[in-house]
């Protein structure tokens, strides 16, 4: 029978052990969660966009967990689920001719119609991040109106104050996701 003093030390030993393999292979399992598909896509379209590239993987993340034939009820469609008349408006902006929404399941396309319009959306809303990802949900024209009416003045902290519950939750959603990119990527 193995005594109280041994049976402390092997417990000690063994968490130890546990605790060493842990920090060892922390990047290797932590990325499974928060993966990088499309990577190069992403780094090379979101430096020509001058969007944060961690941001673009925390909106794919959110929007079709990397599923690249995602549909939404409401017809977006894609990494970044890009409703059809965005995409035709984006592709209008772009001086594409011909612009077909069904192309939006080519991570290509999607990845670049989506780091074009948070671009725009930057531009708009001066760089501030919970406006920018809240106008990407709901629509510049809500937050322009949420604005206005001094409804949220896009302050992360007082993101209950967004008369959308789902776009609350996707801001905060978006926001966890974009600190966590920072965190394992940076």
């Amino acid at each position: 029978m193995i005594n109280y003093k041994k049976r402390i030390s092997i417990v000690m030993w063994i968490s130890i052990l546990l605790f060493v393999v842990v920090v060892l292979t922390f990047p290797k399992w932590i990325t499974m969660f928060y993966p990088q598909p499309h990577r190069d896509i992403v780094y090379s379209v979101a430096y020509e966009y001058k969007v944060d590239p961690n941001l673009v993987f925390a909106i794919i993340r959110a929007e079709s967990k990397f599923q690249t034939g995602a549909e939404s009820k409401a017809g977006a469609k894609g990494l970044m689920q890009i409703m059809p008349d965005t995409a035709n408006w984006i592709a209008e902006q772009q001086g594409i001719k011909d612009f077909n929404p069904d192309s939006l399941v080519n991570p290509e396309v999607n990845i670049h119609f989506g780091c074009w319009y948070l671009n725009n959306l930057n531009k708009e809303f001066e760089d501030n991040q919970p406006l920018v990802i809240a106008a990407y949900n709901a629509g510049r024209g809500h937050v322009r109106q949420w604005l206005i009416n001094d409804v949220w003045n896009g302050d992360e902290k007082e993101l209950e104050k967004i008369p959308f519950t789902e776009t609350a939750q996707y801001v905060n959603n978006v926001l966890k996701n974009y600190e966590a990119y920072k965190a394992i990527y940076n």
